[in-house]
């Protein structure tokens, strides 16, 4: 065997003399017009550059002078492909009996990587046959394809393959590049760079396709050239063309399967096998031009000895017929599972947080082509249990009314989502259908939400709790008699509230004299207004605001004219739910998270912007909100029937504007709070002039949240709440003076300078005390009340009578502590005391039990000194 230089350099000529004969035999059509000669001129031009950039591969030819100066030009352009992540599925995960599951998808282009081991063999063998049989014979590129199929484009001829698969997949990954751009101008000359027919770019992409393979194997180029292929309209990759074709993963395709994908890469936009009612390539043809070219690749891989004759037969033979299985991208999916607006939720978090990227353009780059794993905080077990409570009362349409109603949860501490339903179906299309809505009712309209509602009473926890701060105190007796209230008999720091005078009517509750712990139970309207005369407006939207509380969309800014003390900003009831769980957990606001953790498609864990917990209120200001919030799901409270009585420790506050147009329910234990509202989207129907399931609209928010919060509360259980202080509880203790036989103004003054409340009784009593003068006060003088309490001042009418006789003394009963203040009052009247005071929380409730006595049992007092029973 000869084996000279000579002899070598012999056969390499030979050989690429043989690899030239299809080129020889390549033939131009004769033009016939001016234009065509011109492109013909073009085509001998390409063919000769392209001839020439072929020869100066490295180690084509041989190593001449000539050839040496051509190879130096060549490796001068970039060699190194940069290769991004390809754009990929993001998926949202949810928990279901403890399980993260899959309830969404979000994605630019549906593509799911898999790598060599999870692509059946017949897939790589139809791509090899029909796009590249010397792919793993031959360099990265292939000369004489690259030539024919410029020629041939150019000249008019056939569309025909080119390129090496390695040249293939540089140029889909250029184009890749250009998907991930935002700007139209950049797409466009990406585009033209990536996929343009110019020499520049066909030796740029020689040059790339050397340098890949000196990086990468040929599996490794084969792997990556299935991924990012595209397969028609939003698919790509080889597994979700395997899914979305034939309802199958890349690693169970049969023959037929594959050829029939492979197939589709001719040429994806007419080839695509999921438009059945196209003329030229449809289900009525049999798609007839995707089975011309299935065909053809099954002709390719018995030539190449993939399959056998008989099984190229069958496989023509069979027709074709896919099986068409669609991811949705976004929040359809989640419906399922009562989940969209959840989903749309995140959805908007994640395009709203600069975690996910700089700008908004990053930030849908991130979500809908980054390969996230988002495991969210949503529990899908509590999350059916409250849809059915909700959706069994009330429906997602009814006649006459534009019908909202919501349901919303959060951790404590955490600020984690739990649940997020509503009454209606997610429906984000242009197609309106009754019943329907893109809106979600929890949330703010920054986060897919509405404009908010107003919130009615439940907004009395901030009254409550800018009370507290100002030093007054839970048993504090207020004047509730009052109903019309000159706006001069506020403060506001924060705004000039001047206007007519606010008329205040009792929705539920009876007017009256009462401590704020009773008329919180109660929800008295009247009580609270008397309570903000005493308060800076400006201190209740700040003490609502240290917890969180917002507008929920800037057309309606926070408010602090006197009606706000009864709720009226619009505010959503997410917002309202995290301020509650603020106060329940010790004045610590955790602001709303609906993500736990994100990890990126290579298994990397992605940033996440945690929940910001700060200190909204004192916790000894919490504290005694929290308390007085009990009492509304208590015995007498208005709430009452909404507490589950499953033993957990409960608080909450409810809430129904004028004309009952929105109603509401929030309430929290120590591990949980909801938030419960039911009304008018829009228009203005009185929510007490409908039923709900046979119970009235005024109250079916309370049949909604008992089995939310029983399931809530079978999951989380909770602890007693920090009980509040004395200072809370009674504020600062004062003895009333004895002011009997002064002018009753004079009286009045002196109690006022003490920090009570003074007003006079106009109708006189018998007494001993001249006519006009103070005869007594109610507590009577010597009794413990709490500074802002209310005193009655008795004016005498001088009859000289009197009730006791001085001088008398007596005992106190044993055994008061723990009867009802009815029996004790009772005993103690038997007894001969006629001076009976009742402190505590059931000052107004006779059927409450007495906790202590003073003095205490058995001791000896004049008959007409001020005996205090404690209660609560």
């Amino acid at each position: 065997m000869d084996t000279s230089p000579h002899s070598f350099r012999r056969d390499r000529m030979a050989d690429l003399s043989r690899r030239l004969d299809p080129l020889r035999r390549y033939e131009i059509t004769p033009a016939r017009t001016r234009l065509g000669v011109f492109a013909q001129i073009g085509v001998a031009c390409l063919m000769a550059a392209v001839l020439v950039a072929a020869a100066v591969l490295p180690g084509l030819l041989g190593v001449g002078a000539a050839a040496s100066a051509g190879i130096n030009g060549f490796n001068q352009l970039p060699s190194e492909l940069k290769i991004a992540p390809f754009a990929q599925d993001s998926a949202l995960y949810a928990k279901k009996g403890g399980v993260e599951v899959p309830i969404a998808s979000f994605y630019a282009q549906n593509r799911v990587n898999v790598s060599w081991n999870a692509v059946a063999q017949t897939v790589k063998d139809a791509t090899i046959a029909a796009e590249d049989p010397r792919f793993y014979s031959e360099g990265a590129v292939d000369i004489l394809g690259t030539v024919r199929g410029a020629l041939s484009t150019v000249s008019g001829g056939s569309l025909q393959g080119g390129s090496s698969i390695t040249q293939q997949y540089v140029k889909n990954v250029e184009v890749q590049q250009c998907d991930a751009l935002t700007d139209a101008k950049a797409v466009q000359s990406c585009y033209q760079n990536a996929a343009g027919v110019t020499l520049t770019r066909k030796v740029q992409e020689m040059r790339y396709a050397v340098g890949l393979e000196k990086e990468y194997s040929k599996n490794q180029i084969l792997m990556g050239y299935l991924n990012v292929v595209g397969f028609g309209g939003q698919i790509y990759g080889i597994e979700s063309a395997a899914h979305y074709y034939f309802g199958t993963s890349a690693s169970q395709l049969n023959v037929v399967q594959a050829a029939t994908l492979v197939a589709i890469l001719n040429n994806p936009s007419n080839l695509r096998i999921d438009q059945p009612k196209d003329t030229a390539n449809g289900a009525a043809n049999g798609y007839k031009l995707t089975k011309e070219r299935r065909d053809y690749v099954l002709d390719r891989m018995y030539v190449n000895h993939k399959i056998t004759a008989a099984q190229r037969t069958a496989a023509k033979a069979t027709p074709v017929k896919p099986v068409i299985s669609p991811t949705t991208s976004g929040c359809a999916t989640a419906a399922q599972y009562n989940a969209a607006f959840f989903c749309d939720y995140v959805r908007d978090v994640v395009l709203n947080d600069p975690a996910f990227g700089a700008t908004s353009s990053d930030r849908w780059a991130t979500l809908n082509r980054g390969g996230l794993k988002i495991y969210t905080t949503l529990n899908l077990d509590l999350q059916s249990a409250a849809q059915k409570s909700l959706s069994s009362y009330i429906p997602a349409s009814q006649s006459g009314i534009d019908l909202g109603a919501s349901n919303v949860s959060t951790e404590t501490g955490t600020g984690r989502i739990l649940t997020m339903v509503e009454n209606r179906s997610f429906n984000n299309t242009d197609q309106s259908v009754p019943g329907t809505t893109a809106v979600n009712y929890n949330t703010d309209e920054a986060y897919g939400g509405s404009q908010g509602f107003q919130t009615g009473s439940t907004f009395k926890a901030f009254d409550l709790a800018a009370w507290l701060e100002a030093g007054h105190s839970l048993n504090e007796t207020i004047d509730a008699t009052h109903f019309d209230f000159p706006t001069s008999d506020f403060t506001n720091t924060c705004a000039n509230i001047a206007g007519p005078d606010w008329q205040v009517s009792n929705d539920e509750g009876s007017a009256g004299y009462l401590s704020v712990l009773d008329a919180t139970a109660a929800s008295v309207n009247s009580a609270f207004a008397m309570m903000a005369t005493k308060l800076d407006l400006c201190s209740i939207l700040n003490a609502a605001k240290g917890l969180d509380v917002h507008p929920a969309s800037t057309h309606n800014p926070l408010n602090s004219f006197p009606s706000m003390v009864l709720g009226t900003n619009y505010i959503s009831p997410l917002t309202m739910a995290t301020a509650y769980a603020g106060i329940a957990n010790g004045g610590v606001v955790c602001t709303p998270i609906a993500i736990d953790r994100v990890v990126n498609a290579d298994g990397s864990a992605h940033a996440v912007t945690p929940s910001k917990c700060t200190q909204g209120l004192a916790p000894n200001i919490a504290a005694g909100v929290t308390y007085a919030l009990q009492g509304v799901l208590r015995g007498g409270g208005t709430a009452a029937s909404a507490n589950p009585q499953d033993g957990v420790p409960i608080m909450g506050k409810t809430g129904t504007t004028d004309n009952s147009l929105q109603n509401w329910l929030v309430t929290s234990t120590s591990k949980v709070s909801t938030a419960t509202w039911v009304g008018n989207v829009s228009g203005a129907t009185p929510l007490r002039s409908l039923t709900f399931n046979g119970v009235g609209g005024g109250n079916v928010k309370f049949e909604i949240a008992r089995p939310i919060l029983q399931a809530i509360n079978a999951v989380y259980g909770g602890n007693p709440f920090t009980a509040p202080s004395d200072a809370q509880l009674y504020g600062t203790q004062l003895t009333v003076p004895d002011v009997s036989g002064q002018a009753p103004q004079a009286a009045q003054s002196e109690l006022q300078n003490l920090g009570l409340t003074a007003t006079i009784d106009a109708t006189p009593v018998d007494s001993s005390q001249p006519a006009g003068q103070v005869a007594s006060t109610n507590p009577s003088a010597g009794s413990q009340v709490s500074s802002g309490d209310s005193i009655t001042i008795q004016v005498s009418n001088g009859s000289g009578a009197q009730t006791a006789t001085p001088g008398a003394t007596g005992t106190i009963p044993s055994g008061l502590v723990g009867q009802t203040v009815a029996n004790a009052e009772s005993s103690l009247a038997a007894a001969g005391f006629t001076n009976v005071t009742v402190k505590g929380t059931g000052r107004s409730d006779p059927n409450a039990i007495v906790t202590a006595v003073a003095p205490g049992e058995g001791s000896q007092a004049p008959t007409d000194s001020p005996v205090r029973l404690s209660t609560g």
